[in-house]
């Protein structure tokens, strides 16, 4: 008995979209990283990306439990000396809500191409709206 991969070209892949309001954010981006590698299908293979487009809407209103608004910081450097910036959890949701879920679940793809392959995959909008009505996407609860 051999083996099942899936090609490329039999693997089909659906849209979902995910309410953020209210809901904890590792968790929640926990769940969205699974659907995008594909661990959510029978077919899914590690070295394939077999997973689903996923839109995420209402990042503005994503809960964090503790004191991470305060504590959580973000750190960029630009190369030059005395170049790092850090910016709180609290700070980037006021401005770049989107932001702070697609850090998050890049962290949880697997590192190379194939992970920057699956984090295309995601949409993320501050608002309840999104241009993605075309696709038909299904509401995903988790």
């Amino acid at each position: 008995m051999e083996t099942y991969i899936p090609s490329v070209s039999s693997i089909e892949r659906k849209w979902y979209v995910v309410d953020a309001a209210d809901q904890t954010l590792g968790r929640l981006c926990a769940n969205i990283a699974s659907v995008l590698r594909g661990k959510n299908k029978p077919e899914y293979t590690p070295f394939l990306d077999t997973g689903d487009y996923v839109i995420v809407v209402n990042a503005e209103k994503i809960k964090v439990t503790g004191k991470k608004l305060d504590q959580k910081i973000y750190k960029r450097h630009s190369g030059y000396v005395g170049g790092l910036k850090q910016v709180t959890l609290k700070e980037k949701l006021a401005k770049q809500p989107e932001f702070v879920i697609e850090h998050a679940v890049k962290g949880m793809l697997p590192k190379g191409t194939l992970g920057r392959q699956m984090a295309k995959k995601l949409f993320v909008y501050a608002g309840p709206e999104h241009n993605h009505q075309a696709q038909k996407p299904e509401e995903l609860k988790f």
